[in-house]
Formats: C-alpha cells, sequence, structure tokens
C-alpha cells in the first residue's frame, strides 16, 4: 500500500463540514486480499487497538467495524478506522471516516476527521504504515509510534484557558482560527475582528500589561486607591534585603519583581538565614528583588471580567497525606497516577513534581523525600497553590464578600486591565478584607483560567464565556455580513454588481473575483482570486464592513471554503463547464460541489437559486436556511410555488423586475434601466441582475438604493472589466468577453444577434483543460454564429499541445457550416485580434472570446488612440452602452 497524495481540508468541503483529511492510497496487491484472508491480522489489530472495537461503522452499531474485519474488508478501510483511532488515543474525539474507490483496481481515496491541525496527516501516515506491517506479519513498535504522536499532539495542543476561549467562540459561531503554534487567536471577521492571547485580550494596552508585571509598582498604585497591600520594598542585594527585612519584622515573603507562577518566591520567612537562601532562589530569576511582609490567611485567585467578578478560587499547594508505609517520593508518585493530572496544562491538575524548590520547604520541617509520614499525616510540598506546580483549586465565588468584589474590580481598574487575575490572602473571602488583616498581594495580566473551568472541589465556572461577553457585548457583531457567490456563469458580474451597490450605500465592501481583490475601490491583488486564501485576505482585514466572495469551483474542491458562514450564498446556474476535471464528470457531480456554497449558510441567512437552472430543485434541498428563488419567468412552476408558501421571489413581468415577499408585489427597477442589460438584450445579464437583487434583498438593502445601484452599474472596463465590454471603433465595433464554455458562448452569441452588425466577425479559443467534446461544442456553434472566425489558444495550453486545441474548434467550426475559407488559424491572441482589426469591414462587429483582458484592451486602446479624430467616451446611446475610449 503507498500513500499516493495527503491533503487536509481545514474548513468547510465538500466531504465534511468538519476539518478531514483526504488520504489518495495505492493498494496494488493488496486491492485483491481482504481482512478475513489474512493470517492473524484481524486479532493482532484489535490486540494493538482495542478501541478499534467500539466503532460502528457501515452497520451502525458499536462493534460494526468488527464484523466488517470478519466479513473482510480491504487495508485501505482499516486505515481510515486506526487514523481516527490512534487520534482517539491521543484525547481527540473524532468519528467522521470514508474510504471510496476513485479509480480501477487499485486507487482509493481515505477521509477522516481531524480536530489538531499538526498531527492531522501524521496519523494517518502511521496508520497506513502500521495496518501494512500487520498484514505483512512483520515487527513494529507501536508503544514508540504513539508516545512520538503524543509528544507531537502535547507540543501543539492549546493550553486550557486558550481552548476554552476557542471552544466557546465556536459555540458562538464566532469565526475563530489559531495563529502560529503559540496561544494567539483571532476571532471575528472584518472590522469585528479581535485578537486574545490566552487571557489577554487584544484590546489590553501593553501598558496595563507591563505595569502588572512590575509588582512593586503595583503595589505603590493601590495603596493610592486605599486597597490593602503588604507593606515592603524592592531590594537589589542580599544585605539590603537583610536591613528591609528588619524594618518590616518577619515573618516576611521574598519574591521577583516581574516573575510569574510563583516562581522563585518563598513565603513565612522566620530568621535571616532563611532570608538569604530565599534570596538567591529569586535572584536566580530577577536581579531586583521584592521583600515584604507575609499575610497570613488562604490563597484566594479572584477573576475580574470587565466591571465584574467573573470567578473566585480558593488555592492549595500540592500535599500528600501518609499511610504510615510509603514515602512522600513513593506517595508523590502514586498522586501522579491521578487521571486528572498532567504534564503542564493538559488536564485540570499538574503533576507534583520533587524539585529543589519542594526539597527545600520539606527541609525547613526535617523533612526529605525519603521520610515515611504517619498514616493520615498531611504534609504539604510548597507554599503556594499555582496549578502549574501541583496545586489544586476549590471554587468559592459564591462566598466572597461584596466588598471583596468591589476591591478585586478596583484593582483591575486601577491597573487598566479588562481581564484580571487578582490575588487576595485573607482568612476568609466571605469576610470584608478591611476587617481583616488580608491583602491584594498580586495582580495578574493574563490569569490562568484552569483553576476556575475545572476546579477540583465546587463548581466549574465558564469563565471563556464572561470573556467573549467582555469582548463582543450584548448586541455587538462579531462578523461582517458574508455574500458568497457561486455558479458556471455569471458568477463575477453578480460580485461587480453587488459591490458595487453596496459601495453605493456607503458600505467598505471587500471583494474577491476572477479579476483580484479589492477593498473598496483598491484593488490590492491581482489575479484569479477566487479561493480560501483570497477570502480569508478579505475577512481579515479591518477596514472590510461587507465581504463579497466570488467562490469558485476549483478552490472549493481543493481546499474548501475560506470562510464558515454566509449571510447570503448565491448560486447563479449550473451548465457544464470543467467537467472530467478533479472526478466531477456530470452536472449532479458539478451541483454536489457548488452546493456548499448554499449548506455553509447561518441559520437565519438566505441562499439565493435560480428557478429556471435545471439543477435548483436538487440543490433547493440541500439549504437549511431562507431561501430566494430568482427567475426571468413568472409563470416558473419552482417559482409559483415559492411565492405561494410566503417566501421570497425576484422575477421579470412586463419588462420590470419585481420583488415578492410574503405575496407582497414590489417593483424595482424597469429592465431598460439596467445598463448591463443593454435595454434587454443581454439576457444572460439581466439573470445575473435578478440574482443580485435577490441577494441585496435578501441582505436587507432598501429598494431604492438596490434601483439606483442598477441603474449606475455600467458594462464598462471599469465597472465590469472583460464582461460584455463594447467599443466603438469607428467603423467597426468590438465586444470582449471572457467567455470559455458552452454557456457563456450561446449568452454571448444571443446578445450580438440583436446588435444589427453588417456582419459577425468571431476570435475564439476554449481553456485546453476542457473536453474534447466541449471544445468541439463551441467550434460547432461558433460556425453557425459567425461569419468570419479566427482561432487562437490560450498562452496557457493547460497539458495540450501547440495547436490541438485549435484544430478540434476549426473541425467542429466546419461541422456547424462554417466556410474553410472565412477561418483563419492564428494561435497567439493579440496576433488574431490585430489582424481581425486589420481587415474589419464597415459595421463589423468583432466578438473576442479573450484570455488575457489587459493585453486585447491595450491593442484597442491604441488603435483609438491612433485614429485621425479622438473619439469621446460616449456612455449610452439610443440602443446600448458603448465605452469608446478611455482617452
Amino acid at each position: 500500500m503507498e500513500v499516493v497524495n495527503m491533503r487536509n481540508y481545514s474548513g468547510r468541503n465538500i466531504y465534511s463540514h468538519k476539518p478531514v483529511v483526504k488520504m489518495i492510497v495505492k493498494l496494488g496487491d493488496w486491492a485483491e486480499i481482504t481482512t478475513n484472508e489474512i493470517a492473524n491480522f484481524n486479532d493482532r489489530l484489535l490486540s494493538c487497538f482495542p478501541g478499534l472495537g467500539s466503532h460502528h461503522c457501515s452497520p451502525g452499531y458499536e462493534g460494526g467495524f468488527v464484523q466488517r474485519l470478519k466479513e473482510g474488508t480491504l487495508v485501505s478501510h482499516v486505515t481510515e478506522h486506526l487514523a481516527l483511532e490512534l487520534q482517539c488515543i491521543l484525547g481527540y474525539d473524532v468519528y467522521f471516516g470514508k474510504t471510496r474507490l476513485i479509480k480501477e483496481p487499485d486507487r482509493y481515496c481515505i477521509l477522516y476527521e481531524y480536530i489538531d491541525e499538526s498531527c492531522a496527516l501524521e496519523v494517518g501516515n502511521v496508520a497506513a504504515e502500521i495496518v501494512l506491517a500487520l498484514a505483512r506479519n512483520e515487527a513494529i513498535a507501536i508503544d514508540k509510534v504513539l508516545k512520538r504522536l503524543q509528544q507531537i499532539s502535547f507540543d501543539s495542543k492549546l493550553g486550557p484557558s486558550t481552548q476554552a476561549i476557542y471552544d466557546e467562540a465556536r459555540r458562538r459561531h464566532i469565526p475563530v482560527r489559531r495563529l502560529g503554534r503559540d496561544s494567539l487567536l483571532q476571532l471575528g471577521y472584518g472590522k469585528y475582528m479581535r485578537f486574545i492571547e490566552a487571557s489577554l485580550p487584544g484590546n489590553t494596552s501593553s501598558i496595563a500589561v507591563d505595569l502588572a508585571k512590575n509588582k512593586q509598582m503595583v503595589k505603590d498604585l493601590l495603596k493610592e486607591n486605599n486597597i490593602p497591600v503588604p507593606c515592603g520594598g524592592i531590594v537589589d542585594s542580599e544585605d539590603g534585603a537583610v536591613v528591609l527585612a528588619g524594618q518590616i519584622g518577619y515573618p516576611i515573603v521574598v519574591k521577583p519583581w516581574d516573575a510569574n507562577q510563583g516562581k522563585g518566591v518563598t513565603s513565612n520567612i522566620k530568621d535571616e538565614n532563611m532570608l538569604r537562601k530565599a534570596y538567591r532562589l529569586a535572584n536566580s530569576f530577577a536581579k531586583r528583588i521584592i521583600v515584604e511582609k507575609y499575610i497570613r490567611g488562604k490563597d484566594y485567585r479572584i477573576l475580574v471580567v470587565g466591571n465584574r467578578v467573573a470567578a473566585v478560587a480558593e488555592r492549595t499547594a500540592p500535599y500528600v497525606i501518609g499511610d504510615g508505609l510509603h514515602s512522600i517520593s513513593e506517595l508523590v508518585a502514586e498522586e501522579n497516577k491521578n487521571p486528572n493530572r498532567g504534564i503542564g496544562h493538559e488536564k485540570p491538575l499538574s503533576r507534583i513534581f520533587l524539585d529543589s524548590v519542594a526539597k527545600e520547604f520539606l527541609a525547613r520541617s526535617g523533612l526529605d523525600e525519603n521520610a515515611v509520614l504517619k498514616a493520615e499525616e498531611p504534609v504539604y510540598l510548597r507554599e503556594n497553590g499555582n496549578l502549574s506546580t501541583g496545586g489544586s483549586a476549590r471554587d468559592c465565588t459564591r462566598d466572597i464578600h461584596p466588598i471583596n468584589k468591589e476591591l478585586a474590580i478596583k484593582a483591575a481598574k486601577v491597573i487598566g486591565l479588562k481581564v484580571a487575575g487578582i490575588d487576595m490572602v485573607t482568612e476568609n473571602i466571605s469576610e470584608p478584607l478591611t476587617l481583616q488583616n488580608g491583602a491584594i498581594i498580586e495582580v495578574n495580566a493574563a490569569p490562568g483560567l484552569r483553576m476556575h473551568l475545572y476546579p477540583s472541589k465546587g463548581e466549574g465556572r465558564n469563565v471563556a464565556a464572561d470573556i467573549l461577553d467582555q469582548m463582543y457585548p450584548a448586541g455587538t457583531m462579531s462578523s461582517i455580513p458574508v455574500i458568497s457567490i457561486t455558479g458556471t456563469n455569471g458568477k463575477t458580474t453578480v460580485a461587480r454588481l453587488i459591490r458595487h451597490v453596496l459601495s453605493f450605500a456607503g458600505q467598505e465592501v471587500g471583494m474577491t473575483c476572477s479579476s483580484g481583490t479589492y477593498i473598496g475601490k483598491e484593488c490590492i491583488a491581482e489575479g484569479d482570486n477566487t479561493g480560501p486564501l483570497s477570502a480569508q485576505s478579505i475577512l481579515y482585514n479591518r477596514d472590510v464592513e461587507v465581504a463579497v466572495l466570488e467562490t469558485a469551483r476549483g478552490g472549493i474542491i481543493r481546499r474548501g471554503l475560506g470562510y464558515d458562514l454566509a449571510d447570503v450564498g448565491v448560486i447563479t446556474n449550473i451548465s457544464e463547464d470543467h467537467l472530467g476535471m478533479d472526478g466531477i464528470d456530470t452536472l449532479e457531480d458539478m451541483a454536489f460541489v457548488k452546493s456548499l456554497v448554499v449548506e455553509a449558510i447561518k441559520p437565519d441567512g438566505y441562499a439565493v437559486l435560480n428557478a429556471d437552472d435545471g439543477m435548483t430543485d436538487h440543490i433547493i434541498r440541500k439549504a437549511s436556511c431562507n431561501k430566494v428563488l430568482f427567475s426571468l419567468h413568472r409563470d416558473n412552476i419552482l417559482l409559483e410555488r415559492h411565492i405561494k408558501q410566503n417566501s421570497t421571489a425576484v422575477v421579470v413581468e412586463e419588462g420590470l423586475i419585481v420583488i415578492y415577499q410574503n405575496k407582497i408585489r414590489d417593483e424595482i427597477v424597469s429592465i431598460n434601466e439596467i445598463p448591463i442589460t443593454y435595454k434587454g438584450k443581454a439576457i444572460c445579464n439581466i439573470e445575473n441582475s435578478l440574482a443580485a437583487v435577490a441577494s441585496l434583498s435578501a441582505f436587507g438593502l432598501a429598494k431604492n438604493v438596490i434601483r439606483l445601484g442598477l441603474m449606475s452599474f455600467t458594462p464598462d472596463p471599469i465597472a465590469n472589466e472583460g464582461r460584455f465590454n463594447l467599443f466603438d471603433m469607428g467603423s467597426f465595433r468590438i465586444l470582449l468577453d471572457y467567455g470559455h464554455n458552452y454557456s457563456a458562448y450561446k449568452s454571448v452569441m444571443q446578445f450580438i444577434n440583436n446588435m444589427n452588425a453588417a456582419r459577425l466577425v468571431g476570435i475564439i479559443g476554449v481553456p485546453g483543460d476542457r473536453l474534447d467534446r466541449t471544445i468541439f461544442d463551441i467550434g460547432q456553434i461558433s460556425g453557425q454564429a459567425f461569419s468570419k472566425l479566427y482561432i487562437k489558444e490560450d498562452g496557457d495550453l493547460r497539458g495540450r499541445s501547440a495547436g490541438e486545441v485549435a484544430g478540434i474548434l476549426y473541425n467542429g467550426a466546419v461541422s456547424g457550416g462554417a466556410d474553410s475559407g472565412n477561418m483563419e488559424i492564428v494561435l497567439s491572441e493579440t496576433d488574431a485580434l490585430q489582424a481581425a482589426i486589420n481587415n474589419a469591414l464597415a459595421g463589423d462587429l468583432i466578438v473576442m472570446f479573450y484570455e488575457k483582458f489587459d493585453k486585447a484592451y491595450e491593442l484597442i486602446e491604441s488603435y483609438i488612440k491612433g485614429q485621425p479624430q479622438p473619439i469621446s467616451l460616449l456612455p449610452k446611446t439610443d440602443t446600448c452602452y458603448i465605452y469608446q475610449s478611455i482617452c
């Protein structure tokens, strides 16, 4: 079994709305052998991975996969299940998997869900290796393999604070992604985008964070605001610490001035000898050392979020209880077997370490790690209750006294923190601090949330929700509206038209389309930017208020969607194009791919569909949101049924675009007033206008704004580059269009047949990755439509030989009735256009289906500039809109 290719899909995709890995394998000789034919395979597999016994598989019940093994299945199918099981062993809840034959006799596609991207591909490779080794009866060090996977997983896992915020954002449908391999999350889209690192929101000032690190300055500021703090100061020498301790009076605390997680802290120091040791420990973490009065009491962490206390926990230092038999080190080892304890922050509790700090603390009581404690005798191993060093927490959020709440909130405000961990030491948190010998000893800018999420005792608190409430208060949006447009033809024009109307309404629109990526009026990246990466460049731009995304077939297949859920999803139509590519062989296959756009819509969003398209009745069932249908024909059965159901529809009636909402009819605009329809002669642009009106209406835009926007969108190279751009060259005209499939050619031909041209001249070409049949058919209808033909080829041959596509087009044109004497093969696109211009007759309409718009445009511009009489821009004639010059 050979792994041919692997690819992960991190967003919604055609295989699943969850992240998946697509793994292509070639089985070779194993394609003819099933698991029940491989000696001892099933027994060895289940012995090594007993968790496979609970997999349901196609039978649909626990143990279904084992049944399949006994009946006999292929090693590719086993690899799928093992890739899932390996992740379950790592602690991930994954379930979805699928294995399918994609090419006879032995090429299979394996799909499996993943959560952790860092090990997503690796578990597939490991699963394939293990399955193959078991099939060959070879030895394999499974423990070693699992340890390697566990290390990869551990190194990349989010900490509990960040993971809680990530999970809460997902629950709220707030777009969220991890940046890099640390604890930095990006939340929201566009103008509503926010950052948070662990529990530190991005809107917290860097000064507040730096201030929180300066423990002495924090104390000074709190004291100024009448908040109880321990007395003390900063020293930079051991002797200075001794002098200050004498002034304060023992017992005291020594700690680095900017350390965290209790590193280098020694409490309850009772004499000079202990002080000097403590100073040297603290000095190993920082040069400047805080010496302050030791406050007796319990250690409480108060989490302040915004202007409220979100949670309170009492922290307890790590300890063990003697049994009269085992040493302290043995008791620690036993406690570390607790399934709730793990390395670092991976579990609710951290493992206890008998390091130098713990040993020094034991020594104060005359103990060491080999001491055997009496039965039921407790011994603490540290002074502080930090969870990172093995401490535990008890939730006491309900116990805190209102005055203590006020003090904690005030402390956070004094420092300027949006989220703060306030460390308070007092005998009883339910009594006012002002009546006890207690104090606030620290203020933390990025407090850990684990003790509140998973306390050892008491109720866990969803503090991640409190933090997100602070970042996105009630009524605040977390995502800009997203309008996603797909289809075979018209999606670029629809995207541009929607963008134009929204901009007309005052929105800062980010748009991706086949000609580039745009923020407002600025093109920030040229090219065919219809994939997920281009979409993300819009979604994660702070200037954007609305995202309009052309979403093409190729990007969906290769990488899935670049967004999570859209507000409006549009499918303009489904027709033959790109068939025979990427496993898409039929219109049903194409509809399946493009329907992802209407599947991935918010529940209260809208799917905009073409009622005149044959695939819509199939696609509409996949949309679980509101639906808006559009049609050229009021008597369309699907549309009529939709209107009767009080749903929204957009249709042409007596030359008007009309919206039906709850059976109420509103006239929007006359077809003749929409420039891109050329007074109704360009049927495809009437359809595109309908799709745009339906989308904008679903978006909630006022109808008069929609009308004015449509009336001001012109079919020129500025507003709608390369789509039905008509140039008056004086005695003849040129039409440039990006038509590159059969339906697009038909639409252009419908238009030009109404243009009253003396002669129709075609410059035709088709991308080389289309089927021979498709290329031939385009040649055939071109032979029927044009009096004169120039056959050219794209610069990118897409795997074809030079002249191959032109030859197929030529034969198709001849079969369509074209006169070979009126056809020329000119492979260069610009040379073909130049030849057509040079040989143009008065009244000609030259139609060029281009590959590179800029080169053709430059040639037209140079011709216009070379005319003896400058031709002015005439945006409107009696019959149509013509872009005559850019001079």
